[in-house]
């Protein structure tokens, strides 16, 4: 995360230490140099994200498309001067920095709700200096770079250690990135992404020896000088002393009027005054306040030092910071052949959430554009947490099956209440399937001929959908996906309507037409706060979908759950937009045949599964003039003029669907079951039971509705539903 006002000092004040340079330049004299070797840039590619988003939408829930071709022409320019890319991705969160991160989340959610309050009053997207990168971009752009057939390196510690160490290791040409820690490691040239010019190749580039010239350092000094600065290891608020006392005693030798500047340069000029005294650390001490932890200094110090390195600052008798680190993570999950395939996989950048469960038992999730102050949408990370909980306890198991035994997952998720002081503690939830829940070993190496379909019951059955699964199966993959969301969605979230689930479905079909520019043309009338809110939910439900897809043996093609083939921000603005006015169905699906009959067909499904899970859908308040009016159920098919009733839609439509997915099944095995047994009982607490009086809330706690529920009939449960409305 670097070294506060470091990059804007050198950039400022140190004008021979940052050059403009030609990265094709350098490539062919690095060529020259090393004939057997392809010239080659790291990327710190969390560093790189905001430079790569470059769509001028950004609010509507992301532009998925359009980012990938700006990463093809990224990827493009640097081909075409013959340098190869290796992009790092940072794969765990360190504790040390778990503080830091949790104050920025803190940070973004200030800035998340000023978004809101925004969007309300403007009904526009806003500008540029409010960008918010759109929600799970680090995860969809690791796919999209292997599609691309680029190098993924998901780091198994910290991301900058780990990128230094390989561009160093590698000989490589240099890093490119944004983080003034670059400075201070002694590896290959550090290149800025803010300053690239993609057309010409070319961009700043950060002279260690000459910046250790300017302050009069050696390369050594300055893993010491970051620490006394200030940084991830050692906060800053911990030598606040330290610096005025350096200022106090140097103030002479700097004409600087920057007070960050004032301070690098007093702390550089003491470091330079005992840099070669036998016994440098104990002057340090001196400076320092009382009871410092010196131990806190001499391993924020050896973060810096790279393999095969050593420092004068360092006791020889220290452990190397990486080898500390790998041995660290000592893995909660005990089948240690399946923690290797996850490390592995993890490495690749294929599973990330699946690794740090097994190894770390813990999982996290950044901010997202949601409104706190919208209390009909609960937060995204208590929507999903029943579906993680079964992920959970695929990959840890159930203990005994008591809840006092259950492993438990440390959860860092952003969602209002929560200030991130501490983890929240999740227990695994068994899945409610004949047979019990499987085991990631079942599922990941097993030889059996239906290992595919097990897989595939399972990760729907971690969305609550498995008595469907032969008819979602019978979908194409995208679909599926999009129904398995969409019917777990509305059935843990009681205001989405089916107006809402229209304008989902409608986007998904109308997608695979459009082009990168025909979807970047696309004009809206204004932005609606709640269709922003919408789309981000369902980019976790998709992001949550691919975790559960990797803990279940991948029953999908991962790149079929990418948004680019299943999600598109603005086109689901326009849907959500013409769906809420009740435009005629052929209107939204742009008069294409083949996309209403699809939209229909896919409509009775969602109805049909959320029905048996008592959820009976209604239509949103119609928009007409600015005004909300309500309407009756259904929506009326302006083509034939008939009635599309919203639980079984049109008479043939239903009994198509019904004989898919309720003819009996063959005997599967123990995961495999047309439908499941209603008279079935959760037979652990938290487990998913299909009692009609059991009422599930976002978080996977049962709530009993009490005997007088099982009076109503369905319709009259469903008015009284409405009433409650």
């Amino acid at each position: 995360m670097g070294i506060k006002g470091l990059q804007s000092f050198v950039q400022n004040s140190c004008h021979n230490v940052c050059s403009m340079v030609s990265l094709r330049t350098m490539a062919a004299l690095h060529k020259s140099s090393y004939p057997d070797c392809v010239p080659t840039i790291v990327v710190d590619a969390m560093g790189c994200l905001r430079s790569w988003y470059t769509p001028d939408a950004w609010i509507h829930g992301g532009q998925w498309k359009e980012y990938l071709i700006s990463l093809q022409d990224f990827i493009a320019a640097f081909q075409d001067a013959g340098i190869r890319l290796v992009f790092v991705f940072d794969g765990v969160i360190e504790q040390k920095k778990r503080a830091e991160w949790a104050r920025r989340r803190m940070r973004d959610s200030v800035e998340v709700t000023k978004i809101f309050n925004l969007l309300k009053s403007s009904r526009q997207q806003p500008g540029r200096n409010m960008f918010f990168i759109p929600s799970g971009i680090a995860t969809f752009t690791r796919f999209a770079l292997k599609a691309l057939g680029q190098e993924i390196i998901c780091s198994q510690v910290e991301g900058d250690y780990e990128i230094a160490a390989y561009a160093l290791k590698h000989n490589c040409l240099g890093i490119l990135g944004e983080d003034s820690d670059y400075l201070i490691f002694n590896t290959v040239p550090y290149f800025s992404i803010n300053n690239l010019r993609l057309d010409r190749l070319a961009t700043l580039m950060y002279s260690r020896e000459s910046f250790c010239e300017e302050l009069g350092l050696r390369l050594a000094d300055l893993p010491l000088l970051a620490c006394l600065l200030g940084n991830d290891n050692v906060p800053e608020n911990m030598v606040e002393q330290f610096h005025r006392k350096c200022v106090d005693t140097y103030h002479s030798l700097s004409n600087e009027r920057n007070k960050r500047a004032k301070v690098i340069r007093a702390v550089a000029a003491f470091i330079s005054k005992i840099q070669f005294l036998p016994h440098g650390l104990k002057e340090v001490e001196k400076m320092l306040p009382p009871r410092f932890d010196m131990t806190l200094l001499e391993k924020g110090m050896q973060s810096y030092v790279l393999p095969q390195e050593s420092s004068p600052w360092v006791s020889t008798t220290s452990q190397p910071y990486h080898n500390c680190t790998e041995e660290s993570r000592t893995s909660i999950c005990q089948d240690q052949e399946i923690v290797q395939i996850a490390l592995k996989e993890h490495y690749k950048g294929d599973n990330v959430m699946i690794c740090n469960v097994l190894c770390l038992g813990e999982s996290d999730c950044s901010n997202t554009l949601e409104d706190e102050h919208d209390p009909q949408i609960p937060p995204q990370a208590l929507v999903y947490r029943i579906a993680r909980q079964h992920i959970y306890a695929l990959l840890l198991g159930t203990g005994n099956g008591s809840l006092d035994t259950r492993p438990l997952v440390h959860e860092w998720y952003v969602h209002r209440g929560n200030m991130l002081e501490k983890p929240e503690l999740v227990p695994t939830v068994p899945l409610s399937i004949p047979g019990g829940t499987p085991t990631a070993r079942e599922l990941w190496l097993s030889n059996n001929p239906d290992i595919q379909r097990q897989r595939f019951y399972t990760c729907m059955a971690c969305f609550h959908v498995e008595r469907w699964t032969e008819g979602l199966r019978s979908l194409d993959s995208r679909l599926a996906a999009t129904c398995c969301l969409l019917i777990y969605l509305t059935v843990q979230v009681d205001s989405l309507t089916l107006t809402d689930v229209e304008a989902f479905l409608a986007q998904a079909l109308c997608l695979p037409g459009k082009s990168g520019s025909q979807l970047s043309s696309l004009q809206l009338p204004y932005v609606d706060s709640r269709a922003v809110h919408l789309a981000f939910l369902f980019l976790r439900g998709l992001i949550t979908l691919m975790a559960c897809n990797s803990a279940c043996g991948y029953p999908f093609d991962m790149m079929t759950l990418m948004p680019w083939n299943t999600f598109d921000g603005k086109l689901f603005h326009q849907k959500y937009l013409l769906c809420h006015e009740h435009r005629p169905v052929e209107v939204i699906l742009e008069e294409r045949e083949s996309l209403i009959t699809e939209f229909k067909k896919l409509r009775v499904i969602i109805t049909e599964a959320c029905a048996a899970q008592n959820r009976i859908l209604h239509p949103g308040p119609k928009r007409s003039g600015g005004r909300l009016q309500e309407v009756s159920s259904g929506l009326f098919d302006r083509k034939d003029r008939s009635y599309v009733h919203p639980q079984y839609g049109h008479q043939s439509e239903r009994n198509e669907w019904h004989n898919v997915h309720h003819q009996p099944a063959p005997n599967q095995g123990r995961y495999f079951s047309s439908y499941h047994d209603p008279n079935q009982q959760a037979s652990h607490q938290g487990q998913r039971s299909m009692n009609p009086s059991h009422k599930y809330d976002s978080r996977g706690n049962m709530h009993h509705r009490g005997p007088e529920y099982n009076r109503f009939s369905q319709g009259q449960r469903s008015k009284r539903r409405g009433q409650r409305r």
